[in-house]
């Protein structure tokens, strides 16, 4: 059995269209308090994210005896600031102001537990640079994207509307969408849950 500790529906979609069967239980944990942690002590996002991911798997895990579960995370950071998704349609503005014209890290986690104990892990970085769009393609952004923008930090969806806001994009797919997919699927085909 897989379960997914994640309440993101774009990695509930990616693992579905990969073919892998899983149930969902989302983990209550506090993640501020865990990125302002790693922020203090290493300011380094890909940590985060990695304790992030690790720390839904181990609490789900608590609960699913046997079964491998799936925790995964993302970090936006720009010049060493971190992202957030934002609260609302302000707060996406705003977080879209501030990476025009910059370039930034999207850097995604995911762990594999079982039992409690980690199984295996992978984290990857993609980079990309938002152009420099007017603020009436902004607003008209924000409009056509409604509340999608809530939903991914950054305030945008690359698989939608949000890659008209990009200039450049360096790194692998799946990781930009919060998953990095290909090793995942590899760790489960070596593990006998994917045919080989």
């Amino acid at each position: 059995m897989i379960v997914l500790a994640s309440a993101s529906a774009a990695r509930r979609a990616m693992l579905e269209r990969a073919g892998v069967s899983f149930a969902i239980e989302v983990a209550a944990i506090d993640e501020q308090s865990v990125k302002d942690s790693f922020k203090a002590e290493t300011g380094n996002p890909a940590r985060a994210a990695e304790a992030l991911a690790a720390l839904k798997a181990i609490r789900v895990s608590a609960r699913h005896s046997g079964a491998l579960v799936i925790g995964a995370d993302q970090m936006l950071d720009c010049d060493g600031t971190w992202y957030d998704k934002p609260a609302d349609r302000a707060e996406a503005r705003s977080q879209l102001q501030s990476l025009r014209g910059r370039n930034h890290r999207l850097t995604s986690a995911v762990v594999v537990v079982r039992d409690g104990q980690t199984l295996w892990h992978h984290t990857e970085a993609a980079h990309l640079t938002m152009r420099r769009f007017s603020d009436a393609f902004l607003d008209d952004y924000l409009t056509q994207a409604g509340e999608a923008v809530l939903g991914s930090v950054g305030a945008y969806q690359l698989e939608g509307l949000g890659v008209q806001l990009m200039m450049q994009v360096t790194g692998d797919h799946f990781t930009i969408l919060g998953l990095p997919l290909l090793p995942l699927l590899d760790f489960l085909r070596e593990n006998g849950e994917l045919i080989p």
